[in-house]
């Protein structure tokens, strides 16, 4: 595929990456010479998450390394929507996987590297990355992600969350929220969507596993975002970036309320946002006013249930108590 450059057109002063400050302080995405790793002509739906997620993340990465990157790529939407055969949108060295072995592929990529390096077959320094939507990480993948932990392979792991398997008609995922209504856990019953109690938060079972490095990011944050990609690049051993991203089709929003939603969960506390090193939390991105959980709940149709003629009140006050239990155990409010 021939190299296409990117046209940018000027806006305002809230363009993406603030183009408007001093080079040095402008976003990778903000520069004209942003290496592009997933370009234009996917099929993605309007405002997908994970479509921004991947770019913003991959690009940081093929920055931190100099274009010196390979990646590996779970089944899910994000390899479906970005390489229809025999098409494909990366701009990178890129391996798709089975569904949940990434983690195991990229552990192969990186040993294959190691061995290069040392018969002196390969001089750069080339790193790896592997990535997965919330079900090739959290459910299918899991077993082959905990061994890449424990092995503490030089691989950085991304997950982007959108909180169900969207690619396979909305099923209910093990990072599906509570209340939430998917395919398989509809708004039916005396307890309507997915059931409190289950599922599992997979950043803190990285920290249980104490590697070097763990954080959470959405893409409402593309600086932060950036900087934790970055920060990861710098480690060697297994690290973790677990991203939130919306996704329209499967939470019933707007296709622009994206990055609105992504903001909104980290603002209520639903999703924690925070840093991590061998297990210890080291910083979270503060919360300036916490805001109600139903602010997030109400643009999305996969909540809709709770907001009826009667308002489920004890649903909402138990979803509170989640975003609040997650702003103390992770420091999130300032001055907290």
């Amino acid at each position: 595929m021939s190299f296409q450059p990117v046209k940018f057109y000027q806006t305002g002063t809230f363009t993406v990456g603030n183009r408007l400050l001093a080079p040095e302080e402008r976003s990778v995405q903000a520069s004209a010479k942003r290496f592009n790793s997933i370009n234009s002509g996917h099929r993605a739906c309007q405002g997908c998450g994970e479509a921004l997620g991947a770019r913003y993340a991959i690009d940081a990465a093929m920055e931190a390394t100099q274009g010196q990157l390979i990646a590996a790529n779970a089944t899910g939407c994000l390899e479906v929507f970005s390489t229809p055969y025999p098409e494909t949108s990366w701009q990178i060295p890129w391996i798709h996987s089975l569904f949940g072995n990434t983690a195991a592929v990229a552990t192969g990529i990186a040993a294959a590297i190691k061995v290069k390096r040392k018969k002196g077959e390969l001089q750069q320094d080339v790193r790896v990355v592997a990535q997965g939507g919330d079900g090739g990480t959290t459910d299918i993948g899991f077993g082959c992600l905990s061994g890449m932990f424990e092995r503490n392979d030089d691989v950085l792991y991304i997950c982007y969350d959108n909180q169900a398997y969207m690619n396979t008609g909305v099923q209910r995922s093990s990072a599906t929220p509570a209340a939430a209504r998917t395919a398989t856990t509809p708004a039916v019953g005396p307890q309507p969507g997915n059931i409190f109690g289950q599922g599992k938060f997979l950043p803190a079972i990285a920290m249980a596993h104490e590697i070097p490095y763990v954080a959470t990011a959405t893409v409402a944050d593309l600086r932060d975002l950036e900087a934790k990609v970055r920060r990861a690049m710098e480690i060697r051993g297994a690290r973790y970036i677990h991203i939130l991203v919306p996704c329209p089709l499967g939470w019933g929003s707007p296709s622009h309320e994206t990055i609105k939603l992504a903001r909104l969960a980290k603002e209520t506390g639903l999703f924690p946002v925070f840093e991590a090193e061998h297990g210890e939390l080291k910083s979270a991105l503060k919360i300036r006013r916490q805001l109600p959980v139903e602010e997030f709940l109400k643009p999305q149709k996969r909540y809709a249930h709770l907001f009826g003629k009667q308002p489920d009140i004890a649903t909402l006050t138990k979803l509170q108590a989640q975003a609040d239990r997650n702003i103390r155990k992770y420091n999130l409010l300032e001055g907290l």
